[in-house]
């Protein structure tokens, strides 16, 4: 029997659809801005389980953009903030938790946790580059997120493979990383924004000698960017 909390998605989808997704395991990478949202909308879907991977702790700058970022959450991980959420949203779902920072040295323990899909909200080019990797040489379905600082038409925001990304100073980079690590960029499938964008006079500088640059961003860009791969997942786990 369906549960009661997730009876409009299956009226939607249908029972086999339905079934599909609360057999799933999910992954996701980084749960910030981006992460957050994306975890919002697989949490909200019924899948069965997910795995949670960031190091970081909350603090008062992210309010503006992540929703797990509350007054009441300031300095607490963001893995257990995440936790109560999903727990919240739905108490039958296997949450596991990776209070880690995801390195060379660890990709292949996330990838022995064995998902049925990856979603990367990584905002760090290396880290990302070689989770990606990893997730290739393993074929693991995945999607990635690229940079959402700096953009402001919702309009522009895509899902396409890497190597068709323009305007985006991190698919650039990891573009030019992944390369280098001789990955195929055709296998990589993103969100993107390919809003033309210049970096303004108000930025903002962690120090008076120029230190670095904290680029600003919006909260509705990074939603969308989150949910954009929620419902990416959502839809080719129903596929599968």
């Amino acid at each position: 029997m369906i549960n009661n909390r997730f009876m409009r998605t299956q009226a939607l989808i249908g029972g086999k659809a339905m079934q599909k997704l609360q057999n799933s395991t999910v992954m996701i990478v980084g749960l910030g801005a981006v992460g957050g949202y994306a975890l919002e909308g697989i949490a909200r879907s019924g899948v069965k389980k997910l795995i949670l991977v960031d190091f970081d702790c909350f603090d008062e700058t992210n309010i503006n953009r992540q929703i797990l970022a509350l007054s009441s959450t300031i300095g607490q991980k963001k893995t257990d903030v995440a936790f109560e959420r999903v727990k919240q949203i739905n108490p039958t779902c296997e949450v596991v938790l990776m209070d880690m920072f995801v390195d060379k040295n660890n990709v292949d323990k996330l990838v022995g946790l064995k998902p049925d899909f990856v979603i990367d909200a990584i905002d760090s080019i290396k880290p990302k580059c070689e989770l990606i990797k990893a997730l290739i040489d393993n074929n693991v379905d995945f999607i990635s997120s690229m940079g959402a600082a700096l953009k402001t038409d919702t309009s522009t925001i895509k899902i396409a493979n890497l190597n068709q990304t323009q305007n985006c100073t991190m698919a650039r980079s990891v573009r030019q990383n992944l390369k280098k690590l001789n990955v195929d960029l055709k296998k990589v499938v993103c969100v993107f924004s390919n809003e033309i964008c210049r970096l303004p006079d108000s930025a903002i500088t962690e120090n008076e000698n120029g230190g670095k640059q904290i680029l600003g961003s919006l909260p509705t860009i990074t939603a969308i960017f989150g949910l954009m791969m929620a419902n990416y997942v959502i839809q080719k786990l129903i596929e599968k």
